[in-house]
């Protein structure tokens, strides 16, 4: 059966549930609050309105388009962020220095904001120092319009059901107490572990080890390092300086069914590490504990079911070897936004946006699942082929600056 028709240009204003109150939902909430005078929305999440978000230690690498669209909201902490001046991506040995009969040298792509003409590529800082403003900047708005914005914090929703009839549609949304909106937005992901499996699902076998290492003090300072080892990538995000230290986020994947990590003591992991990353770190100086989490892909093939929308997690969740995931549910976030500001239907906004995502979508997920793969493949011959990638890349700068406009602004 067709659904009723929402035109949002009608004095019935639209009415929104954002179900999920982290960073990409609450970036929703508040652009569709700006941008969407008429709109009533109301943010739901189990988190309760009094627990302190600020101290999560989780570690974001933020694009700078993303950076960008934070700083529209009013709500980028630039205090707290280590700028990423630079981006480095490297093979380690064992590899071939002559791949077919070419001398390639050490395979390594270099990126840096100045060859871009850019003040920096993103920026690394906390999860909770990007989740506190949003949350802030939300409630101070709220506060200002509670006619139309509403908190339902310490609310977890349990259920979603569609409405399709000749007289209404829309979504009805059980908290509880069951209320009815023409969209429900869901941007509650949650890891890999945890979730139900979409329509895409491969788990990977790879374990994520995140921590933070200090460096001394000749270690640069904004760069950032990608390194492809024999069982999995290997990242070092920089982190501001703390008392004159140097500091870095670590991901560290491997494998799980022949993980290196779990058995080694701090020291043993700091001497590996050391040994893996290239010498342009710098001396390794200490290691933090280390945590871990299974790597999976687990995504849906459409955004738009009806009249939900799934956005960043709850839409697709990545492996973190391009460390995409964020960056690209902000983008999922704003093009939503603005599509129901240009499109005077709501279906057709939400018709649009499916289109309009896909490009930037896929790319980004295809990419990074073959990434993710490619280290579970024993082929013969592969790290030769993938430094002598590396390299090409390298040698022809057009590629590699469209490479890198698309990983910082999205495919546009």
């Amino acid at each position: 059966m067709n659904q009723a028709p929402v035109h949002l240009s009608d004095r019935k204003p639209l009415t929104m549930a954002v179900i999920g109150a982290g960073p990409v939902g609450l970036a929703l909430a508040l652009q569709a609050a700006r941008n969407l005078p008429h709109a009533q929305i109301s943010v739901f999440d189990a988190r309760p309105l009094d627990r302190d978000v600020a101290g999560d230690p989780r570690t974001l690498a933020l694009s700078l388009g993303s950076v960008q669209l934070l700083e529209r909201l009013g709500a980028w902490n630039a205090e707290s962020a280590q700028p990423i001046k630079e981006v480095q991506v490297s093979q380690a040995p064992p590899t071939l220095r002559r791949p077919f009969g070419l001398d390639v040298g050490e395979p390594e792509v270099r990126i840096t904001a100045q060859e871009l003409g850019l003040e920096q590529l993103g920026a690394v800082l906390g999860y909770g120092q990007v989740l506190a403003p949003l949350q802030a900047a939300w409630l101070s708005l709220a506060a200002q319009q509670p006619q139309r914005l509403f908190s339902r914090f310490g609310t977890a929703v349990n259920a979603l059901k569609p409405i399709a009839s000749a007289q209404q549609s829309g979504v009805e949304v059980d908290a509880g107490i069951v209320d009815t909106f023409d969209l429900a937005v869901v941007a509650e992901g949650g890891v890999f572990t945890d979730q139900a499996r979409k329509t895409l699902s491969h788990d990977y076998r790879q374990t994520a080890w995140v921590g933070q290492l200090t460096l001394s003090a000749d270690s640069p300072q904004g760069a950032a390092y990608e390194r492809f080892t024999r069982s999995g990538p290997l990242a070092l995000l920089p982190l501001r300086s703390e008392g004159g230290e140097r500091r870095a986020a670590l991901v560290w994947c491997v494998s799980a069914d022949d993980d290196e990590v779990a058995g080694l003591s701090d020291s043993q992991r700091l001497l590996v590490l050391q040994h893996l990353l290239p010498a342009q770190v710098g001396r390794i100086t200490g290691i933090s504990p280390l945590k871990h989490f299974a790597l999976g892909l687990n995504a849906e093939r459409t955004l738009v079911q009806g009249r939900s929308v799934r956005i960043g997690n709850a839409a697709q969740t990545l492996h973190p070897v391009a460390g995409q995931g964020m960056n690209l549910g902000l983008r999922d976030a704003f093009a939503l936004v603005q599509a129901l500001r240009q499109h005077g239907d709501l279906d057709a906004a939400l018709r649009s946006v499916e289109w309009q995502r896909a490009p930037d979508r896929w790319s980004t997920l295809l990419v990074t699942d073959f990434l993710a793969r490619s280290f579970t493949w024993q082929w013969p011959g592969l790290p030769a082929a993938r430094g002598l990638a590396l390299a090409a890349l390298q040698a022809m700068p057009a590629l590699k600056t469209a490479l890198a406009r698309q990983m910082i602004f999205g495919r546009r």
